[in-house]
């Protein structure tokens, strides 16, 4: 193996749904029309309690849980978010103190906006793929912030996501990756600001597709592949269009994306987007299956991967399925908020 894999995943969904048309309707707006627009529904809303440490923590149990690994064995915390609770106070340190993985192991926060998580895997790549470490964690997860009565506030939601990755028998191969980077303004908050801004329309065209594309040209250049090789493919997922333009612009289908599409029930939750849609596409992945996944974040980034999944997945799939952790059982359970209590638990107002 030239890198590293995958070795277990966990996955972390808050319970609380909001519906997109409860929004728009306090706003006077045609929920038709808003929907129809983002092809999003509902969105994942965090609990009074739950903030990006408490998801990064339950994903993170999951991922530990049946893998094998002694949690003493970790050796790297990643924790990519936008909302990391704290400004000076990492997050991966309250994460790895709670799951118990003890004091030997390099932690440290990422910010990149969306692509954070993605930026951990990269780099517990390199650094087991050199034997610095046997083992790490990479984590995404975000509870997204949004200005109410602002265009993000419809699907800007709630998650987490983490890996266990690791050398030798592993559940999913990293076969390779690439990068693509500019300085591309399209989405920022300055410090000291509660909530992002944006450069509306700006955000697609030279943001989201000169990224996505430009990341995934590289990797299959880099690779040889072509999307007909390719069992799956997974985007980050700011709405439900830009995924599907962006699939049909590199020449995938609408069957190889469908697997990864899960914005539609549960929103943007920014640095967990696109590692949601792989773990949702790893839970029903056979060995064998080769799956491409491009990450975005705003600023601007993609970063591409070519996974190949091994015989171990099933193992994998057992655990998840028996304990109903798989991305569909959690986007099953929910429990619908209205409008209010969500400015109350998200605004606290």
């Amino acid at each position: 193996m030239k890198f590293a894999g995958i070795i277990n995943y966990g996955t972390a969904i808050p319970r609380y749904r909001l519906k997109v048309a409860d929004i728009a309707r306090a706003w006077g707006k045609n929920p038709d029309d808003i929907i129809g627009s983002l092809g999003v529904r509902e969105k994942s809303v965090p609990g009074t309690d739950e903030d990006s440490v408490t998801l990064a923590v339950e994903a993170g149990f999951s991922a530990l849980s049946n893998s094998g690994v002694s949690r003493t064995e970790i050796e790297a915390v990643f924790v990519g978010s936008e909302s990391h609770p704290y400004a000076v106070n990492p997050t991966a340190t309250i994460v790895g103190g709670l799951l118990g993985i003890g004091t030997n192991y390099l932690a440290t926060d990422l910010e990149f906006a969306c692509k954070a998580g993605t930026v951990g895997m990269q780099l517990l790549a390199g650094l087991i793929g050199s034997k610095q470490i046997k083992y790490g964690l990479a984590i995404g997860v975000d509870t997204a912030q949004s200005k109410t009565h602002d265009s993000l506030e419809y699907a800007s939601s709630s998650g987490s996501a983490a890996y266990l990755m690791g050398s030798g028998s592993v559940a999913a191969e990293l076969l390779d990756y690439a990068s693509f980077s500019s300085d591309t303004p399209d989405f920022w908050r300055r410090d000291g600001v509660s909530y992002p801004s944006h450069a509306g329309r700006f955000t697609g065209e030279p943001a989201y597709f000169a990224h996505v594309t430009g990341a995934a040209k590289l990797l299959m250049d880099k690779t040889k592949i072509i999307p007909e090789k390719i069992t799956n493919c997974v985007f980050h997922m700011p709405n439900a269009k830009f995924p599907k333009d962006a699939a049909k612009r590199l020449g995938f289908t609408p069957e190889q994306l469908k697997p990864s599409l899960v914005v539609g029930e549960i929103g943007n939750p920014y640095s967990a987007s696109s590692l949601l849609g792989l773990a949702a596409t790893l839970d029903q992945a056979k060995p064998g299956d080769l799956i491409f996944m491009v990450s975005f974040g705003s600023g601007a980034g993609s970063d591409a991967f070519l996974w190949k999944v091994n015989k171990e997945i099933i193992f994998v799939q057992e655990a998840r399925k028996k304990n109903k952790l798989r991305v569909q059982d959690q986007i099953k359970n929910k429990f619908y908020i209205d409008y209010t209590r969500y400015l109350r638990q998200t605004h606290k107002i």
